[in-house]
């Protein structure tokens, strides 16, 4: 049986929790975390300021794909 894959995040200490199998993989940086370090703002991800401008980007079609735009009016 191979062994757990533990959590990769490397701060003051490094921890020895064992990674989760589904959602412990970051998407940006593909590490291995634990439930505490999953998130890229807990682990210090170095593809953070990517992160952030794809959440800018997807903001910004969604809203303006929701835009409303005023029919013109023709006053005579």
């Amino acid at each position: 049986m191979a062994p757990k894959k533990r959590c990769q995040f490397i701060g003051e200490q490094q921890c020895n929790q064992a990674a989760l199998r589904i959602v412990g993989q970051c998407a940006h940086c593909s590490s291995n975390f634990c439930a505490n370090h999953r998130l890229p703002e807990h682990h210090a991800c170095h593809k953070m300021e990517d992160c952030k401008q794809q959440a800018f980007n997807r903001n910004k079609a969604k809203l303006e794909s929701e835009r409303t735009v005023a029919s013109k009016i023709v006053t005579a």
